[in-house]
C-alpha cells in the first residue's frame, strides 16, 4: 500500500486543514501540478505543492527517511522560485514512520555556496488533540504521540462520523490504510469495516495500484518462464533478451540460479 500517495490524496481534499496546522493560520489554498516546475522527470506521489496569491506550502509524506530528501528538497526550492520569485514558500517534510534513524532530524541542505532549510515533522511527536483537531488530520491520529494508538484510532473514527459522507469515506479509507504503519491490520478491521472501505475513492485507487502492481508482477514472471524454457533449449542469451524482454543481467541471473 502506498502511504506517501494516501498523504497526497488527503493533503489534496483537505488543504485548509493542512494550511491551519503547517503555517498556523487558516488559509485557502488550491492546488499546484508539481508538473508545473518540472525540467525533468519528477517524483509526485508523495509531493503536494499548496498555493495562494502570496505563499506556497510544500509538502512531502515520506514513510521512511531517505539519504536524497534534503537535495530533493532544495531543488524543488529553486524550482518554485524560479516559477513564482514573489510568493513566500513554505517547505514541510511530514514523517509517517517512528525511526531513530538521524535522517528524520535533519532538516537542511547545504553544500559549498548553497544553503536551504525546511521544517521537519516526525508524525509520532505530534500530540493527539492536534491531530484530532480538522477533519483531514484524523486519519493520522494512530500515528501521533500516544501511548494507546488503540484508543486514538478509535476517537478519531468517532469525530469521522460528525463530518460530511463524502469526506467521512475519504478519511475513514486513509485512516485504514495509514494506522497500518502502527497497529495490525486484524484491529484496525474491528474499528473501521471492511465494507465502509468500498465508498472510498483513496481506499479503491490503493487497491487498483495493488492491481496493477500485481499484473506487472505476473507479466515478470511469464516473461522469466519463457526465458528459462528458452534457455533450457539452448537458445543464444541475445534471442532470449529479445523474446522475453527481459534484460541481459536478468538473463544472466537466470541462468546462474537454475543452472543452465
Amino acid at each position: 500500500m502506498s502511504f506517501d500517495s494516501t498523504c497526497r490524496r488527503l493533503a489534496e481534499q483537505f488543504p485548509e486543514d493542512f494550511a491551519s496546522w503547517l503555517l498556523g493560520r487558516p488559509v485557502t489554498l488550491t492546488t499546484l501540478d508539481p508538473t508545473e516546475l518540472s525540467l525533468e522527470p519528477i517524483r509526485a506521489d508523495s509531493l503536494i505543492l499548496l498555493r495562494d496569491d502570496r505563499e506556497i506550502l510544500h509538502i512531502e509524506f515520506q514513510t521512511d527517511p531517505k539519504i536524497e530528501i534534503p537535495m530533493r528538497m532544495a531543488d524543488y526550492r529553486l524550482r518554485i522560485y524560479r516559477k513564482f520569485p514573489d510568493h513566500t514558500i513554505h517547505q514541510v517534510v511530514i514523517y509517517l514512520r517512528e525511526t531513530n534513524s538521524p535522517r528524520v532530524f535533519q532538516d537542511f541542505f547545504e553544500i559549498p555556496g548553497l544553503y536551504a532549510e525546511y521544517r521537519v515533522i516526525r508524525i509520532w511527536e505530534v500530540p493527539i488533540q492536534a491531530l484530532l483537531s480538522a477533519p483531514g488530520l484524523l486519519p493520522f491520529a494512530a500515528l501521533g504521540r500516544t501511548t494507546d494508538p488503540v484508543q486514538a484510532l478509535r476517537d478519531s473514527v468517532r469525530a469521522m462520523g460528525l463530518i460530511p459522507d463524502a469526506q467521512q469515506h475519504e478519511a475513514l479509507g486513509a485512516a485504514y490504510i495509514l494506522s497500518g504503519l502502527r497497529l495490525g491490520i486484524e484491529m484496525i478491521s474491528q474499528i473501521i469495516r471492511r465494507d465502509v472501505m468500498q465508498e472510498s475513492v483513496t481506499y479503491q485507487a490503493i487497491l487498483e495500484e495493488g492491481r496493477q502492481e500485481g499484473r506487472q508482477e505476473g507479466r515478470q514472471d511469464e516473461r522469466k518462464s519463457i526465458a528459462i524454457d528458452l534457455l533450457r533449449e539452448g537458445v543464444s542469451i541475445e534471442l532470449v533478451v529479445k523474446v522475453s524482454h527481459l534484460s541481459i543481467k536478468e538473463v544472466d541471473q537466470l541462468r546462474a540460479e537454475n543452472g543452465l
